[in-house]
């Protein structure tokens, strides 16, 4: 196949095309199986890369709840209000979420996601040789820089690959590294706390889950694929097949050019800044998680060491849990009432801490409800905002309002656990309720809002497209054609 054919193929797929050739694309018995080894060839090595770098970016954004317990706070916060040092890196993660998941539309994303991971991974690594509070403040600042060119742009990146029903349990594999950052962090710290030396060990601990980062972010720039219609990872025939199986969800814009009406209409559709809320309540849930979960576990009565290594379980449990719904989620090609009932998961284990003291095996089980539902909604969400976005700059802007919007509650989870109200910390655990509550609401109300005009599409235009049909989404969201995902 020549360079000629390959543009003939995604001019077809950005073209009407006719109604009368609906269907007439869908792939063939043979096309089916070489498709299946297709997705193993792709998997093979965008999967394990990227999974490795929330993996990495996970410890090194999270890594400082443990530090705290290992004379962070003590060498150099003292004099400083209680954990006000941890939302600083969301400054700047806030801000530039956008721009960064736009950054990997305009230019290749493979190249964006791995200058962000350098970035994130330097200034980890820079914060072992922190002398003062302020170095800490700009190494934080920086992790936000690089993390906001990364974490939704991977999202981005995945539905440039994938179609819509193969999102989300490889979101689930990509987030089960975060919750598996968990569980090695708390045993990472229970490792380094037990090392005699000179040198304070959360320094030792910054040094240990940071540097190894940096390599990682050069591995990735030199063998992460770019795009489907540019990689040199894909044969001619494996291209085409690629970009065929892309054109059946009217995924492959065959550009890289950032369409500033689609970011319009991202920030000016009521539904992106609600779905960017029902995200914040899940981050709520995990900045207190990341934050503060081995405090709470210590508050059940272990050791500093101790609580670090009971926070393993929780987070294994949870990745089981996580890539499981994700993938019954694609099967059935539904995200809502999934999104409701992981967060009523982590309601449920909300309320036990709210209202249980003394019996400690309830509290830990409610710790492990708490890590399950907030970690099990992100793939969900990230999916959902995928699949309803069908232009790839209206997507970039939509998975950006995620940690744009999404993050202002991860904030909040630092002020609302101060040592002096352990172990009660009703303050923590009401609001956390409250938030769950209300994103089991969001959740629910949105899906009901999709499948009512689902409805009103169908009826007016006649049922819907056949697969297959070549679409152009004008119009975005409200274009013909156009289905919601539920």
């Amino acid at each position: 196949m020549n360079e000629k054919h390959r543009e003939d193929q995604l001019e077809h797929a950005s073209d009407h095309g006719s109604t009368e050739k609906e269907g007439e694309d869908a792939l063939t018995v043979e096309e089916k199986a070489h498709e299946r080894r297709l997705l193993t060839k792709i998997d093979l090595v965008i999967m394990p890369l990227t999974a490795l770098l929330y993996l990495s970016a996970y410890l090194d954004r999270g890594n400082i709840g443990n530090a705290r317990l290992q004379g962070l706070q003590a060498t150099l916060l003292v004099l400083l209000p209680v954990v006000c040092h941890i939302p600083i890196y969301a400054v700047t993660y806030i801000a530039l979420s956008i721009p960064g998941t736009l950054l990997a539309k305009a230019w290749l994303p493979s190249r964006s996601i791995s200058l962000g991971a350098l970035i994130w991974s330097v200034a980890a690594s820079a914060m072992a040789g922190a002398k003062n509070y302020p170095s800490i403040i700009v190494c934080r600042l920086f992790i936000g820089i690089g993390e906001a060119m990364f974490g939704q742009a991977v999202a981005l990146y995945y539905s440039m690959w994938y179609r819509k029903d193969e999102v989300a349990k490889r979101l689930g594999f990509f987030i089960g590294a975060g919750v598996l950052a968990g569980a090695f962090g708390g045993l990472i710290a229970y490792g380094v706390a037990h090392v005699h030396t000179s040198i304070a060990h959360w320094r030792i601990l910054f040094m240990i889950e940071g540097l190894p980062s940096v390599l990682l972010a050069i591995c990735v720039f030199i063998f992460l694929p770019s795009i489907p219609s540019q990689s040199k990872y894909l044969t001619e025939e494996e291209r085409d097949l690629e970009l065929k199986r892309l054109n059946l969800d009217s995924l492959n814009e065959g550009n890289t050019g950032v369409d500033w009406k689609g970011v319009k209409r991202s920030l000016t559709d009521p539904k992106a800044w609600i779905t960017a809320v029902l995200y914040s309540c899940m981050n709520l849930t995990l900045g207190s998680v990341s934050g503060f979960l081995p405090t709470i576990v210590k508050s059940l009565g272990y050791s500093n060491a101790d609580a670090q290594l009971y926070t393993v379980p929780p987070y294994a449990v949870a990745l089981v849990f996580m890539t499981s719904v994700a993938a019954i989620s694609d099967r059935m090609k539904v995200r809502g009432p999934f999104v409701a009932s992981v967060f009523t998961i982590s309601s449920i284990g909300w309320i036990i801490l709210l209202t249980v003291v003394q019996n400690q095996h309830a509290r830990y089980f409610a710790v492990f409800c708490v890590v399950i539902g907030g970690y099990a909604a992100i793939p969900l969400i990230m999916a959902w905002v995928s699949n309803n976005s069908p232009s790839q700059s209206q997507r970039a802007t939509g998975l950006g309002m995620l940690n744009s919007v999404g993050q202002c509650l991860s904030i909040l989870a630092a002020f609302i656990f101060p040592s002096r109200e352990g172990p009660k910390w009703h303050k923590g655990f009401g609001v956390n309720l409250a938030f769950n509550l209300l994103a089991i609401c969001i959740s629910l109300g949105l899906t009901i809002y999709f499948r009512t005009e689902n409805r009103k599409r169908d009826q007016r235009e006649g049922g819907r497209p056949a697969e297959g049909t070549p679409l152009k989404f004008d119009n975005y969201d409200r274009s013909v054609g156009f289905r919601y995902t539920l």
